[in-house]
Parts: structure tokens; sequence; C-alpha cells
């Protein structure tokens, strides 16, 4: 008698399955893309048509709670709030019921690995805890806040980066968790710990910024044992624009929270001037960008970079707007998007929307490890639709109302 083998049955039905659904994927039927829409939602239809499941915005392998996608949803806060349209916020909430189970627990999220990182993608938790009534959303922010209450720290009392970083600030980390923290503080602590948010900043001031240029290295190792730190200063040797663009919308952006009576709110908007004038100052005169490497845009190999440009562009728009900086910049904000879309943009004939020479990734130290030279900046790949510029773009495309 023929016996079937049920083992190999139960295998090839999985595998039908697994290959029905994924076909089932990728033919799921695309929005259209009309060129009388603006840059912001031309742009974020493209996202959707590209990634319907928001886990692969970074891999394919479906990943997990990361700052990266975070700053995607953020940008996307800010597109359903100026649109009122369904499908961005179903995008929002898709990501967020896939990486939060019932219980309201971060999936694949480890507080204990101590990184600021992770405390990006909780941001745009207080829209969907706004917008809804389901608990689970600020169980999540009440665990990214938790994180803070015992983040190591350096002995100035800065965030660490990351606990694999001991003693380490990146201006990165300052848009990573100051926003958040000072959110969540204003909202739920009475503003009783913004003395610490806006020391997070002076320690930044103080240990990163170049006198002669008023550009911000890297990073900064309190302790000098990495060998990318200067035995002096602590300092990682070179500007990398895209961190630039961090610390720039982090002032920014933490500014928009401050009540406007805080005391230290002020200090703040100094930074943010002081700042901003420097990056103007690095600004191409020709195409309104900024470099990978900005201060050495005649050096081979150097690239004008997409995030990084975005950023800033966001940053001197909302700044101007709110009336922080002054209305000078809308100049150079203008310029520069103008920049963007003349050289960094591309449309497809279905009117899919790119944006190319984006720098995948950078940072300091690690394995394989990378010692913030010059050399190695410009070393890391240049992809096309790297997330990294996806959120800064729609970002600065509805502050400039493009």
């Amino acid at each position: 008698m023929f016996k079937l083998n049920t083992s190999l049955l139960i295998f090839s039905a999985t595998v039908l399955f697994t290959a029905c659904q994924t076909e089932s994927e990728e033919k799921q039927e695309k929005i259209e893309i009309s060129n009388e829409l603006k840059w912001s939602e031309r742009m974020a239809i493209s996202i959707l048509n590209r990634n319907p499941d928001p886990r692969t915005l970074v891999s394919k392998q479906k990943t997990k709670w990361n700052y990266k996608t975070g700053l995607l949803m953020s940008s996307l806060e800010r597109l359903h709030e100026e649109t009122n349209k369904e499908i961005y916020f179903d995008y929002m909430r898709d990501f967020a019921d896939k990486l939060i189970d019932e219980n309201g627990i971060i999936l694949e999220y480890n507080l204990g690995s101590y990184n600021i990182d992770n405390i990006n993608a909780g941001k745009y938790l207080f829209y969907m805890d706004d917008k809804s009534e389901d608990k689970r959303y600020r169980d999540a922010i009440d665990t990214l806040r938790k994180q803070l209450e015992t983040h190591p720290r350096t002995n100035s009392g800065g965030f660490w980066h990351k606990k694999i970083y001991p003693y380490q600030m990146w201006l990165d980390g300052l848009y990573m968790g100051a926003p958040f923290y000072a959110k969540y503080n204003v909202m739920y602590e009475h503003g009783d710990k913004l003395d610490d948010v806006i020391h997070q900043f002076d320690e930044i001031q103080t240990n990163l910024k170049d006198e002669e240029t008023g550009l911000f290295y890297h990073g900064w190792d309190e302790s000098r044992q990495m060998d990318w730190a200067d035995k002096e200063t602590g300092r990682s040797p070179e500007f990398w624009l895209r961190s630039l663009g961090w610390y720039a919308m982090a002032l920014v952006d933490v500014i928009d929270i401050l009540p406007e009576d805080y005391p230290k709110r002020d200090s703040l908007i100094t930074y943010l001037n002081d700042f901003s004038g420097s990056l103007r100052n690095f600004q191409d005169e020709e195409t309104g960008l900024w470099y990978q490497v900005p201060t050495e845009p005649e050096k081979a190999g150097n690239y004008l970079e997409a995030s990084g440009s975005a950023m800033i562009t966001y940053a001197f728009a909302r700044a101007a707007h709110q009336g922080y900086i002054d209305e000078s910049f809308l100049v150079a904000a203008e310029k520069a998007y103008d920049g963007i879309i003349h050289d960094l943009i591309e449309v497809e004939e279905d009117g899919m929307v790119n944006i190319k020479q984006v720098c995948q990734s950078a940072g300091l130290g690690g394995d394989p490890y990378r010692n913030g030279t010059y050399d190695y900046y410009i070393s890391e790949p240049m992809l096309v639709n790297d997330i990294h510029a996806l959120g800064p773009f729609i970002l600065a495309s509805l502050e400039l109302d493009k």
C-alpha cells in the first residue's frame, strides 16, 4: 500500500503558501501617484508602494524596532496632520501593531542593551496614543522612558550612545533621545527633568564643538580609550554631514517642545543660531547642498549627500518659520531644497520618486573598526532610497510646502 509522507506534504504546503503569500504581496495594487501632488505625498506614496509592509523599510528581512523607521514614522505623523489621509495613519499603525504585542511589549527590544537609538522610534507613539484608545501605545512609551531612567552616563552626565560604546556621546544620540525625553517629561512629569534634557546639549557644546568652523565632530569619548579619540579632547577626527543634520533637527524639535517660559529655552535657541550660521558657511554655492564631509568639498571622493542635506533643509525652514532663527535662513533652505529636487531626485515613468546619493550608514569603533577619518566616511556605501533620507525629505517638503 502507498503510504503518504505527511511531513513532506506539510513542508510542501508551507512552501506553497509562503510563495503564494509573497507573490500576493508583490502583486499588491499600487497607489497611483499624481504629479499634481506635493513632493511630500509623492515621496510618501512611493514609499508605501515599494514597501507595503513597513517592517521591510530597512531590510527585506523584516527588521525589528529601530530608529530609522521611527524617523520615517515621525515624518508621516506630520504628513497625516497636514492631509488627514488615513493611508498614512494606517501605515504608521501597521508598523506599531506588528512590533508591539497585545500586552504593550515591544518585540525584540532589549532595555538592557541601553541603545539610545531605540528611543527615537517611540516619538510617534505619542501621536498614536492620542489618536486611539489603544493602551498598548502608552505602555510602550513608558517602557522607553524607563530605559532613560537607568541609561548609563558619562561622568559629566551625558547619555552613552550605547552600552557597547561606554563613555561615548555621538551627535546622532541627541536626536535619538532628547525630543522623546523632553516630550514625555512635559506631558507626564510636569517638566521636572527639562534641565537634564538641556544638559545633554550642553555636553555636546562643551565637548564636540570645533571653535574654528563652528561645526561639531561626530563623537566624543570621555575616557579617551578609543583609537579614534584624540587623546587630549576625546573627539573623533572628522565632521560627518548626517551627524550634523541629526543635531540640527534635535535642537529644533526640542525647542518646539519646551514651554515658552522655560528659563533655559533661550540657551538652546542661541546654540541653534550659532550652529545654523556655521552650517550655512559650508553650503555649496552652486547646488545649495552639503558634502558628505562638509569641510572638504574639493577632496577626491567627496559627494553631495542627500540625507544630511535634507535634515538641514528641514531644520533651517522649521526654525525660521518658528522664529528661532532669522528669516534669511529660509532662502538657504529654499536653495537647498531646489538642489535636492534638481540633483538628487529622480521620477520614474509611473510617478515613483527616488532619492539618490544617500550614505547608507556610518559610525565609530565596532567591528570592522570605523576610525572616523575622511577616507572612512567616503568609503561607506552610497545608496538610492536609503531610509535615512526619506523622512527628512518629507519633513523638508512639508515645511517648505513644496
